[in-house]
């Protein structure tokens, strides 16, 4: 068992008292995982409080499965709490989520770029301002069923990836800072599988025990971010050319917000003797630039708004060898990060990577450990 300096034991959150008198806010999406979280939390004595976020218009989403804080979560959320015995609290931060995540979102799709909305929700919302009204509400700490790591080093909270690599969210957690890695806990992170955490809601009877995890971007219906766009930014798909890298006119489309870097399929222009991919998005002159996949690898990726969590200050070197990955859905590659400021740096990639696009995340990795060192957002240069 853990202590603190003054050899008093830590409870399995950290901290020198009782459960009882310990207050953990649990954010609560009305999926498993977290209901996982505030049961295991509730069972283990502790002052459990769960609070539930709308972020946007239920009448549109009541009736959407497979996607966080719709109508039907909020319920499933309320029920867990009412089964387990702890308050329940829904706060309605539509115009924050708006404000925060959705025009950010769309302004960057329509500048070319390809968003992770995830990312900035966890960023400017869940661990901005629900963090602070968990704060307000006398919690210790706050916890979630992300599936990541948080350890304690000898500089402070460190940021580990999950134990189990298949459901590893380090990459939308990368911009967590230091201070509010202090408040967090991921009671999660440890486990072997999402079998594990379904074997545990089922242990506490659990009704979302089987719910399917959410697989789109919730605010996305089906993953037709183009539909989304074209509503929130009405005359945004202006059409215009699909042009080849070398110059020539190969056909025309309705909107290059209906195309996404490294995209093959779906371009409208069969009949080529050469498989073509969408290498840029001119969005001035409303082109599609298309070209062979060796135009696709990418070896220097300008990044800005770093967010480092290393112990030694960012700047202190002028390259740092590590390991980054620049799509979630890829393992993370050898590196060579150099400072430019304290927010902003070129990394090379020892081996090229393709379909590197504008907008999405650059995030750091110790190659020697499970720890995250932070990570920025890719841009144009």
């Amino acid at each position: 068992m853990p202590y603190d300096s003054n050899d008093t034991p830590l409870n399995s959150l950290g901290f020198a008292k009782p459960p009882s008198e310990t207050r953990v806010v649990v954010a609560m999406s009305g999926g498993v995982d977290s209901s996982v979280v505030a049961a295991m939390l509730k069972e283990q004595g502790y002052d459990v409080v769960g609070v539930t976020l709308q972020l946007y218009d239920h009448g549109a989403a009541l009736a959407k499965k497979g996607a966080c804080c719709a109508g039907i979560d909020i319920h499933d959320a309320r029920r867990v709490a009412e089964e387990m015995g702890f308050p329940h609290y829904v706060l309605d931060y539509e115009n924050i989520f708006k404000d925060a995540v959705i025009d950010e979102f769309a302004d960057s799709y329509l500048a070319g770029a390809t968003p992770v909305p995830c990312i900035r929700c966890n960023e400017r919302v869940k661990f901005k301002d629900l963090l602070e009204t968990a704060r307000d509400l006398d919690a210790d700490c706050m916890a979630t069923g992300h599936y990541i790591q948080r350890m304690d080093g000898e500089h402070g909270p460190e940021l580990h990836c999950a134990a189990d690599a298949n459901r590893d969210q380090s990459y939308f957690l990368f911009s967590t800072t230091p201070e509010q890695l202090s408040f967090l806990r991921f009671p999660l992170g440890h486990l072997p599988s999402k079998d594990a955490t379904r074997e545990l809601a089922a242990k506490y009877g659990l009704a979302v025990a089987d719910k399917p995890d959410s697989q789109d971007i919730c605010f996305v219906p089906d993953g037709n971010y183009a539909s989304v766009i074209e509503k929130l930014r009405p005359g945004a798909a202006e059409p215009g050319e699909i042009v080849h890298a070398d110059g020539r006119v190969l056909g025309s489309h309705e909107g290059v917000i209906h195309y996404t870097i490294g995209q093959r399929r779906g371009l409208g222009i069969g009949g080529l003797s050469e498989p073509l991919y969408v290498v840029r998005l001119d969005v001035d002159k409303k082109q599609v630039v298309v070209g062979p996949k060796e135009m696709l690898a990418t070896r220097t990726v300008p990044v800005r708004e770093i967010n480092w969590l290393g112990d030694e200050p960012f700047t202190s070197r002028d390259q740092w060898e590590i390991s980054v990955k620049v799509r979630s859905t890829r393992p993370p590659r050898a590196a060579i990060i150099r400072p430019l400021s304290e927010t902003t740096a070129e990394v090379e990639l020892l081996t090229p990577e393709e379909g590197i696009s504008p907008g999405q995340a650059c995030v750091f990795y110790d190659p020697e450990s499970s720890r995250i060192f932070g990570g920025g957002w890719i841009w144009r240069g």
